[in-house]
């Protein structure tokens, strides 16, 4: 009898894809000046003088979603839920997923075990006395989970999370793990599962296929094609994301950061409400604790008594 090799990759999945497959629509709730692109350009401690546009850009994606009929999961600072307390409770009253981006969009790479300790810590508890929800998921600012950070999903784990959706396996300047499994899988043990960023193959490498700043800059038919591919030849549900600040033309420029980070950030942008209109249409969607339930699985008896806890 012949015997089919077991890769680490398929070794890694956690359970197959939905019968019927639906893809994972986020949102990370940042304002513009809050982007890792500009941190050379704006020091954090000016963030309470800037004028935020957050609140009504959200508050546009909200009436996108709505429109369409669909949920997703919105990925919140903890340091915008601390401003914009009713904009947290709109997003739970209108079915959406809330999750941690953690609170001050710091990454975890640079800020060790104790400091993203308390980060999650606290932009939790911000987050669920806002929105009157378990908040169990997370996403890593500026996908700063990977190799370096060996701890990070053992202390989420700890900390009362479900899931982390940090990784990105491609080579990216700022980010990128392209050593890491591309499906899902318990990085140790002891911590939460990981859901990376979608990416397809293509030319021996990993192509990100996620959303942001490459949904906005690749022509619309690319994009849709490899993440039909890895619907339709892969068979597994995809994760897509994007910022308010992306829907959002009239924000200020920032001509004081470089040109490569004003290149990635408005390129894209007067057009990416229709482009986004468009994928809701070409595709289903729903939240990640929807699409994921099997991976993620029922909470642990440590989450529940951090529940309890808290």
């Amino acid at each position: 009898m012949k015997h089919t090799a077991i890769t680490p990759e398929v070794a890694s999945i956690i359970c197959p894809p939905p019968a019927h497959l639906r893809n994972a629509m986020t949102v990370d709730v940042e304002d513009w000046f809050q982007v890792q692109g500009f941190a050379d350009a704006i020091p954090r401690g000016e963030w309470d003088f800037l004028a935020c546009r957050v609140e009504a850009n959200t508050e546009a994606v909200l009436k996108h979603f709505d429109e369409a009929g669909i949920r997703a999961t919105f990925f919140t600072l903890g340091w915008v839920g601390e401003r914009y307390p009713r904009l947290i409770r709109r997003i739970v009253e209108a079915g959406h997923e809330l999750a941690s981006h953690g609170y001050g969009h710091e990454r975890v790479d640079r800020i060790g075990p104790a400091a993203f300790r308390a980060d999650i810590r606290r932009a939790r508890a911000i987050l669920e006395d806002q929105g009157g929800v378990a908040v169990t998921g997370y996403r890593a600012p500026t996908f700063s989970i990977g190799p370096a950070t060996p701890w990070a999903h053992g202390i989420l784990a700890e900390e009362g999370y479900r899931y982390s959706s940090s990784v990105f396996p491609v080579r990216h300047d700022l980010y990128g793990s392209p050593e890491t499994p591309r499906l899902p899988h318990r990085p140790r043990p002891d911590g939460v599962v990981e859901l990376p960023m979608t990416t397809c193959r293509a030319f021996g490498r990993n192509l990100p296929c996620s959303g942001g700043g490459w949904f906005r800059l690749a022509p619309y038919r690319l994009f849709r094609a490899g993440l039909r591919q890895v619907n339709e030849a892969e068979g597994r549900p995809g994760i897509f994301y994007f910022h308010p600040w992306e829907i959002d033309a009239a924000q200020p420029r920032v001509w004081q950061a470089n040109r490569l980070s004003r290149f990635r950030h408005y390129t894209g942008v007067a057009r990416m409400p229709p482009r986004l209109a468009r994928l809701l249409r070409d595709f289903a969607w729903s939240t990640m604790e929807d699409v994921y339930a099997g991976e993620i699985g029922p909470p642990s008896v440590s989450a529940e008594l951090h529940a309890m806890a808290s």
